[in-house]
């Protein structure tokens, strides 16, 4: 299977689930005030879950963009080709191994002096 031919499938099981989610959440709630109360609960484990869902998806997208205009497998920041292993891994990944791990680094300092 090729690149695109993944991004593709996981574009699929990206739109699958957050329509999944996007019918649960629509659905009505008990008039059972104690039960309410935890399909409330429900709901903002589920609105994550489509946060997520949504995000993968806004990834994909990019990445078959990517595909598109010949830049995808190079990383966002310096440039240089992502590595085989990791496109494997993680198909929409923007940013190589080294710089991913830089990105994350700064993440967790700029957290430690909040």
């Amino acid at each position: 299977m090729n690149r695109r031919e993944a991004l593709l499938g996981l574009q699929h099981e990206y739109r699958v689930r957050a329509e999944a989610i996007r019918r649960d959440l629509g659905r009505s709630h008990s008039p059972d005030f104690a039960e309410q109360a935890q399909q409330r609960q429900n709901d903002e484990v589920l609105e994550a879950l489509l946060a997520e869902a949504e995000l993968g998806l806004a990834l994909v997208n990019q990445a078959l963009a990517r595909v598109a205009d010949g830049s995808y497998g190079l990383c966002l920041k310096c440039g240089e080709p992502i590595s085989e292993a990791r496109l494997n891994a993680i198909p929409a990944a923007e940013y190589c191994l080294s710089c991913a791990g830089a990105m994350a680094g700064q993440s967790s300092q700029a957290a430690r002096l909040k």
